[in-house]
């Protein structure tokens, strides 16, 4: 077995109480609460998933390698995967009797049809975001009923992370993947939970898998999966029993439900290593942020600071860059423009002089209560330095939507949770689908090029940290906080964090608003 290993740990904040834990309960039913619906679907290779959907998809499907609470990407469905000495040739040995939920059986060309997939060369699925993560894969083979090997372009030691996906690259049976017309609704995975119904904007049901390849999982009968966009509303859903398990990023609700914790009516598991980092996301393709005097000028208008105290009672840590403490790149000076009202007045004042217009931009971020006051004030940092500022509203797909297809100046984003610095390049690469701030940026290109092929860990580490200088120095995003995500469940409910890993993988990691749900039980 062969891991990804990075430096810093991921795991939840409440510890386990003292004596011998309570054998698991099979039966029942949990209702999840979710913080947005997954309105296309989940075929994997043209999904558009956030932490809701990955959630969902989580529980129908199986990565082929996972991440446990010490950062490694360990194998999952995978019984190994492992490389030459060069790290560009991989092979993947399957397990052997794992069967998807139509009964066929999981084998090698299975796996290749997956792959294929998501590079974007099964000419029956069109794939929209994974062909350029996929893209420095050069060619894979069958070698055996239960083997693959994948040859990489360039050495490629975070291979496995890739495998991963952040939990979006789950293994479709070939019936899903060969019917492009039923593909996002018709689920087929190896996972622990079958779909039995999916009501949009209402409801997604999943009944347990009775043939899953892990023994003894999964422990309930069914879970119901709840979109409940309103964080205010899926606590009251929480609070009055009609969730039995919710997560949220809300500082309103964590704030309440540290207090159910204290009172014993919930469990909490709060998540910040690893996770996402929120931040003003701004669109380089399109004035006024295709000039770095905009960007500058921004950056050093706002005081993150004072928005965090105000709206986040200062919980969340302050980022500075796209990575989180312990993560491979991490700097504690990045370079980042700090807060300075006269140099951003001055740089607002050059702009206008060299294009004859003010500063002014529109604010795009979805209407959560939350969001939409952090929104305000940085409209109103902004006016102080003479920079205009208007705000739209739209709802969580739909702002992915926006992202993608670069209808937006700036907005409002939580992204690059995990450990794994590789993982995040189609995020930044020039030319990438998934590049939604349309960075273009040789440098950036040169470092995570670099980076990728980099085996030796401390140049790798050094590689990382001059990429997060670079977004300093360029100030390609405008980078507020690590992300605090949490997890509450009922008291009855127990194994939210999940069940150990096979093969003596380790723990689970709840990394950015995903915790698998295979391991989850009731005690009534």
């Amino acid at each position: 077995m062969w891991t990804v290993a990075v430096a810093v740990a991921l795991a939840g904040s409440t510890v386990a109480p003292a004596g011998a834990a309570p054998e698991p309960r099979g039966g029942g039913e949990v209702v999840w609460g979710l913080e947005a619906e997954t309105t296309g679907g989940w075929c994997l290779p043209q999904a558009q998933l956030a932490p809701s959907g990955i959630i969902v998809a989580n529980a129908i499907y199986d990565t082929l390698t996972t991440v446990n609470t010490k950062g490694e990407y360990v194998p999952y469905l995978a019984k190994s995967v492992t490389p030459n000495a060069t790290y560009d040739q991989w092979t993947i040995e399957l397990r052997d009797g794992v069967t998807f939920h139509d009964g066929t059986p999981l084998d090698a060309d299975a796996v290749k049809l997956n792959l294929d997939s998501y590079r974007g060369v099964n000419p029956r699925i069109g794939a929209r975001l994974a062909p350029f993560q996929f893209s420095n894969v050069a060619d894979v083979r069958v070698t055996g009923p239960l083997t693959l090997q994948v040859d990489t372009k360039t050495p490629w030691v975070a291979f496995p992370a890739l495998l991963h996906g952040g939990g979006r690259y789950g293994i479709m049976a070939p019936a899903q993947l060969n019917d492009p017309g039923t593909c996002a609704s018709n689920l087929i995975g190896t996972g622990p939970f079958k779909k039995e119904a999916w009501r949009v904007n209402e409801s997604f049901e999943a009944v347990r898998n009775p043939d899953y390849w892990r023994e003894g999982l999964p422990h309930l009968d069914k879970i119901t999966f709840r979109p409940v966009p309103d964080s205010a509303a899926r606590l009251t859903q929480f609070q009055g029993d009609a969730l039995d398990v919710m997560h949220t990023t809300s500082i309103d609700n964590l704030v309440a439900l540290r207090e159910a914790e204290k009172k014993g009516d919930a469990q909490l598991f709060e998540s910040t290593k690893g996770g996402d980092v929120s931040y003003m996301m701004l669109n380089s393709s399109k004035p006024p942020f295709d000039d770095v005097l905009a960007r500058r000028a921004v950056a050093y208008g706002r005081n993150t600071a004072e928005i965090n105290q105000i709206r986040n009672r200062g919980i969340p840590e302050l980022a500075n860059g796209p990575f989180g403490p312990g993560v491979v790149g991490w700097l504690e000076d990045s370079g980042l423009p700090e807060p300075n009202p006269k140099k951003a007045r001055k740089l607002a004042a050059e702009y206008e002089a060299k294009h004859g217009e003010k500063i002014s931009f529109e604010y795009l971020t979805n209407p959560e209560p939350d969001t939409l006051a952090i929104a305000q004030l940085v409209k109103e940092q902004a006016a102080k330095n003479g920079i205009d500022v208007s705000i739209r509203t739209v709802d969580q797909s739909t702002l992915i939507s926006e992202a993608l297809a670069g209808n937006f100046q700036a907005m409002g984003f939580r992204n690059h949770a995990g450990t794994e610095p590789d993982a995040q390049r189609g995020w930044w690469y020039s030319g990438s689908p998934i590049n939604f701030g349309r960075i273009d940026d040789p440098e950036i290109d040169r470092l995570l090029d670099a980076g990728r092929a980099e085996t030796d860990p401390e140049k790798r580490a050094a590689i990382y940290e001059d990429l997060t200088r670079r977004f300093g120095e360029q100030v390609w995003n405008l980078w507020s906080w690590h992300t605090v995500w949490a997890v509450a469940a009922k008291p009855e409910v127990k194994g939210v964090l999940g069940a150990p890993l096979p093969d003596g993988g380790g723990k689970p990691a709840f990394i950015g608003g995903f915790v698998p749900v295979a391991g989850e039980w009731r005690r009534d």
